[in-house]
């Protein structure tokens, strides 16, 4: 559909899906990194 002028909304829309698929990708991190650092303590404990 061909449109004259921008619509906002389109924008906004994009912005929070960015936004949510950065949100998603640092908790995933952060999790991973704290599942690792568990890990290392539980070894060192360990020994």
């Amino acid at each position: 559909m061909m449109r004259e002028q921008l619509n906002q909304w389109d924008f906004v829309l994009l912005a929070y899906a960015v936004g949510g698929i950065a949100l998603a990708a640092l908790i995933l991190w952060a999790w991973r990194a704290m599942t690792q650092a568990e890990a290392r303590r539980d070894a060192t404990k360990r020994r």
